[in-house]
């Protein structure tokens, strides 16, 4: 059964392998590749309803005040490696840049690129090099 915290809906994965018929196993897996967008809270993965629908691609209508508050916000972007074999930082201004620095490396798999809130100065996504340029590619 879904928790509802305010208005906001959390399913478990329970909840989904119910619903959706998704091994647990399987929607574990999209969870930690960030295929799903979810929260792990303590031991448990939590989703919201949105991001079940960004997974299947129904995008929900935003409303004036979400889509005014994304397009205000203005990002900078870090790639850097993930392990101790590949120790490069580098700080992009741009999405393009973004692209340029990571079509240069070898391998792509040992890169990540961090969504930085110029404003705030918060890290607002991790995701990996591959699902960036498949994103913005």
């Amino acid at each position: 059964m879904p928790k509802t915290v305010g208005d906001l809906t959390l399913y478990s994965v329970d909840d989904l392998h119910e619903q959706l018929g998704i091994s647990k196993m399987t929607l574990r897996t999209y969870l930690r590749e960030g295929r799903i967008r979810g929260r792990k809270l303590g031991v448990s993965w939590y989703v919201t309803e949105e991001a079940i629908r960004e997974y299947f691609n129904e995008p929900q209508e935003p409303s004036p005040q979400t889509s005014k508050k994304k397009s205000d916000k203005q990002y900078r972007y870090i790639v850097q490696g993930i392990n101790d074999l590949v120790s490069e930082t580098e700080e992009c201004e741009t999405i393009d840049e973004v692209i340029s620095t990571l079509k240069e490396q070898a391998i792509i798999s040992l890169f990540q690129v961090r969504i930085v809130d110029k404003k705030s100065d918060e890290i607002t996504e991790i995701i990996k090099a591959r699902e960036f340029l498949e994103r913005h590619a």
